[in-house]
């Protein structure tokens, strides 16, 4: 697992680069173009919580989560003067110790940009169990990961992510692609949360 101390000190000298401020157009399609109805969410990995904010400036209850206290100590401050602090709650915790969280009710959607694949693998199937027991059945989960390359073996490939996420999620759409600004490999992938009266085929 990458240390937290590296983003603890990313944060503490102003270099984060993956704190872009701004909204992956993969989101804002699905809340704009696809029109998905607003309902509660979750950001995980949240960072400053420039998504969640997004999310709840188009209705959605937001909970943002990471492991960093300052970035979560922005994202408050950035939603109270975004005016959207009674429709946002950021708090400080373990993405693969979700269940043991106080977060209310089922998500309707779930966002991961670029959290999963930090982590250690015996890590990441604790988050993918965790993740299954957060998100309702029919809710959505928006993720977006590094593949691996020759010069940047931190990834995952996409076989990997889709039978790391089942049986409790199933792939419905995905798109590789390139990271210009980190030089990866990269993908978006969307799943759905499968009902518990629901069968793979």
């Amino acid at each position: 697992m990458i240390h937290r101390l590296f983003f603890w000190l990313r944060y503490l000298q102003g270099k984060a680069p993956w704190d872009t401020g701004i909204t992956p157009p993969e989101i804002v399609a699905l809340i704009e173009d696809e029109k998905l109805p607003p309902g509660r969410a979750i950001d995980l990995g949240c960072g400053t919580g420039t998504t969640s904010i997004y999310l709840a400036q188009h209705g959605w209850q937001v909970v943002g989560i990471d492991f960093i206290p300052k970035p979560i100590r922005r994202a408050r401050q950035k939603a109270q003067r975004a005016g959207v602090a009674d429709r946002t709650r950021f708090i400080v915790g373990d993405v693969t110790k979700l269940q043991h969280l106080d977060l209310g009710e089922p998500f309707d959607l779930a966002i991961d940009i670029g959290c999963s694949h930090g982590l250690s693998p015996e890590a990441r199937t604790a988050y993918a169990r965790a993740l299954g027991q957060i998100v309702r059945p029919g809710g959505l989960f928006m993720l977006y990961t590094f593949r691996p390359t020759p010069e940047r073996p931190r990834g995952l490939e996409p076989e990997e992510v889709e039978a790391l996420f089942a049986p409790e999620f199933r792939l419905t759409w995905s798109d590789l692609g390139e990271d210009s600004a980190a030089h990866a490999a990269s993908a978006w992938y969307r799943f759905e949360r499968v009902g518990s009266g629901d069968t793979e085929t």
